[in-house]
Parts: C-alpha cells; sequence; structure tokens
C-alpha cells in the first residue's frame, strides 16, 4: 500500500501539525506501507543553518519526500494567496500522475479540498481528510471574514467541497466533529482521533536542570507564564499582553515586588505589535523571545510555572490547540483562556466520561485553570491565585502528564490513523 501526502509544510520548518504526518508515515512503515510526501521547499520558521535536500528516502525506502521548487512566504497576505494557488496547483499535477493507493489530504491550507472534486474524477482514488482546523472559521479568528459575510460564504462551500468529496474525515476533536455533522455530514465518516504528543521527547525538566534560565536570562525566583506559538489574532495574544499589562500597573500602583513574568515565544503577524507595546509600555515583566525548535519544547515549558492556551472567543469549537498535550507532557499546569467545551473537560472535569481515555476517569485529577476566552479578569485574577499557591501548579502539572501518558501517547495516536487510513484504502 502506498500513501500520498500533498502537504504545505515539512521539516526542516517549524510550524504547528507537522509532526502528525511525520509520526503516521513512520508508524505505517513499521506495517511496510509506503509513503510520497510531496511539499514546497522549505520557507518557514526556519532554524539557522537548516539543512534539507530536494528528495530524500528515510524508513529504508518507505518514505520518499519530494520538495517542488516554490518562492518563499511572507507575510504579504496576497502573495501568500498566489503561493498556496500556486503550490495546490503543483499538488494537483502529482496526485493526477503519482500511483497510490490513498491520499491523506490536510486542512492547511483550506483551499486543498478544492482539487477532490477533480481526482474524484479522473483518478479515483479513497481521500482521508485530517481537519486540524475548521474552515471557514479560521478566516474569522484570523480577522480575515465576518461570519455571514461572502468570504465566509465562499470559505463555508469549500468547506463543503471538501467534506463531500472525501471517503473519511479525521476530526481531532469532539467539538470540531459536532460542528462538521451540523453541516449535513454522517456522523459515521467522522473519526475523532486527538492529536499526541511524544511523551520520551517532551519530558519534565527540573528547573534546576534547565539552562535556559541563564541563556535568556530568565529569574528562577519569578513565577513563570509561558506562552509558545503562533502570534495571531486567532490565539487571542492581545490579552496575554494586556494580562501584563494589568500586574505591571498593580505592582507600579502597589510598589510590591512582581514576581510574575510573562514569557512568549513566538512567531506571527502580531509580532511587530506586540514587541512595540512592550517597549513603548516599559513591560519589564513581558519578555518576547523568538519560536525555539522543536527539541527544546519541553524545556521552553520547562520554563513556566504555567502555560497558556488561548483562543478568540468563539472560536473554540473551531480548533482544539495541540500544544495543551505538550504542556502536560512537560509536567506544567495549563491555563487555558478559550471558549467553554471540551477542552475545558479535558484539564478540569474530575468526571468527565469520555470514551476516547482512559476508562477509570473519575480518579482523574486536574490538569490546570480554565478561564473564558477573553475574559481578561478571569485570567489575571488565576494568575495572581496560581501564583501565591505555585505547589497547586506542581500538582496539576504531574496529573498532566500521568493523563498523556494513559491517553495521548505518539504510539496510541498514530496507531488510530493508520487503521483509519487502512480502513479507507480497503473499501475500495
Amino acid at each position: 500500500m502506498k500513501v500520498f501526502f500533498p502537504f504545505a509544510y515539512y521539516y526542516p520548518e517549524q510550524c504547528a501539525g507537522i509532526f502528525v504526518v511525520d509520526d503516521v508515515m513512520r508508524e505505517a512503515a513499521k506495517e511496510g506501507i509506503s509513503s510520497f510526501l510531496s511539499v514546497p521547499t522549505p520557507t518557514r520558521n526556519l532554524p539557522e543553518n537548516a539543512k534539507w535536500e530536494r528528495t530524500e528516502k528515510q524508513e529504508g525506502g518507505l518514505i520518499y519526500i519530494h520538495r517542488f521548487r516554490m518562492y518563499g512566504e511572507g507575510k504579504n497576505p496576497l502573495l501568500r494567496a498566489l503561493r498556496y494557488l500556486f503550490c495546490e496547483m503543483v499538488q494537483l499535477h502529482y496526485m493526477l500522475w503519482t500511483k497510490y493507493d490513498v491520499a491523506f489530504v490536510d486542512s492547511t491550507p483550506p483551499i486543498q479540498g478544492l482539487k477532490l472534486p477533480i481526482l474524484r474524477l479522473f483518478r479515483r482514488k479513497p481521500i482521508v481528510y485530517n481537519v486540524q482546523d475548521l474552515f471557514p472559521e479560521t478566516l474569522s479568528g484570523a480577522g480575515l471574514a465576518t461570519s455571514g459575510g461572502l468570504l465566509w460564504k465562499i470559505g463555508m462551500w469549500v468547506s463543503n467541497v471538501t467534506f463531500r468529496n472525501s471517503n473519511m474525515i479525521i476530526a481531532i476533536s469532539h467539538d470540531i466533529k459536532r460542528c462538521i455533522v451540523a453541516r449535513g455530514v454522517p456522523s459515521e465518516k467522522v473519526e475523532v482521533v486527538y492529536n499526541w504528543v511524544d511523551e520520551n521527547a517532551i519530558v519534565p525538566v527540573k528547573d534546576e536542570d534547565n539552562e535556559l534560565f541563564e541563556e535568556f536570562g530568565i529569574s528562577r525566583d519569578k513565577f513563570c507564564v509561558v506562552y509558545a506559538g503562533n502570534l495571531g489574532n486567532a490565539q487571542n495574544i492581545g490579552i496575554i499582553v494586556d494580562a501584563a499589562r494589568r500586574l505591571n500597573e498593580n505592582h507600579n500602583e502597589n510598589h510590591n515586588d512582581n514576581s510574575v513574568q510573562f514569557i512568549i515565544f513566538g512567531k506571527g503577524g502580531l509580532e511587530d505589535e506586540i514587541k512595540a507595546i512592550k517597549e513603548k509600555e516599559h513591560l519589564d515583566n513581558l519578555t518576547i523571545l523568538p519560536l525555539q525548535p522543536y527539541e527544546r519544547v519541553a524545556k521552553v515549558y520547562g520554563l513556566g510555572n504555567v502555560c497558556i492556551v488561548a483562543c478568540k472567543p468563539g472560536l473554540g469549537g473551531a480548533a482544539m490547540p495541540s500544544k495543551t498535550w505538550s504542556i502536560m507532557s512537560s509536567g506544567r499546569a495549563v491555563l487555558a483562556n478559550f471558549d467553554e467545551g471540551e477542552l475545558k473537560e479535558i484539564i478540569e472535569d474530575n468526571e468527565n466520561e469520555n470514551k476516547d481515555f482512559d476508562e477509570n476517569q473519575k480518579e482523574r485529577k486536574p490538569c490546570g485553570v480554565f478561564t473564558k476566552a477573553g475574559d481578561l479578569d478571569g485570567l489575571v485574577n488565576a494568575i495572581v491565585e496560581l501564583s501565591q499557591h505555585p505547589e497547586r501548579c506542581e500538582e496539576m502539572g504531574r496529573n498532566g502528564r500521568d493523563f498523556i501518558l494513559k491517553n495521548l501517547t505518539r504510539e496510541v495516536g498514530t496507531r488510530k490513523y493508520v487503521e483509519v487510513i487502512k480502513s479507507v484504502a480497503l473499501k475500495r
């Protein structure tokens, strides 16, 4: 069996979702299933001295990576949109002429689905569509469209075309599945498979063993609040900056020692804006640092007593922040500023009876603290409360690590993906 993976990004690039395709290909290789990965030449968040080749063979030749030439991804939205379009034209060409048994298509970029009717007509190969982000809701989160507007309607049409022409859809949360089914997609066509984390690579790191404190000049005596990821509208980075501003103002007014330090690792559309705010308002309690390579994830989150996942209000049903699992695997408490729903149940609800997880749910303990998306007062109050009781963070961190080891290891997640791919291929 051969699986075709048309993707937008791959190592050595650094962005969310790459680990999914990489881990799935390697798990498939264990069963002798070959993979063909087609991807443009690297451009996003490349580390210094990054090395790559146009073609690569891995896992004894069972994984074949082909990088086609494409101009670099910049910040100009029009040029980025054109780049996506050009990439899709190239991907369609390869999918029409390459031999494979089943294709695995990701939701980034969302226009990937437009080539599916053509493939269905000329190739008739089964398609597994992986919904990491729900479109067009992500347009709203990025500030590119309003609900009910023209662009939104176009996005909804693209999304429906994709769903109709997919043989099976993988959703990374039950919240996302509910949204998909609400659009008329049969429930049996949507399989929920949570993203996972490499529990052996992302492990708890003791403060005394974490050299990032010295490297970035961060005091171990501070109560550190860490965010790592994209700096965009959908992630509502502004509320983290506002929380730093609020606590900085309280510190100045009360002349007390400011023990809370916010640390943001990231890159994205709001990067320059938040740096300007930090400088203009002298937010000494806010540190902004570059996004770090994957091998440093455990130490990045290890800087925090608590680590943040956030979203713009109204987007919680369209996304499941997979960084949550990395935080928990690092043995750190999660501080969510998110829409109410599945995430809240996972990190706070001891009596959640979600059958996707370990049956002994009632013994599970909280892995973090939940606040409503956009609730600045709730977020600030939670940070202050936790800073006064850091031992609670340590306990929640241990609970989170235990939860990962029982439910969301790489082996468990990739095994489910491979089973879905095999079942679709065998139904031809």
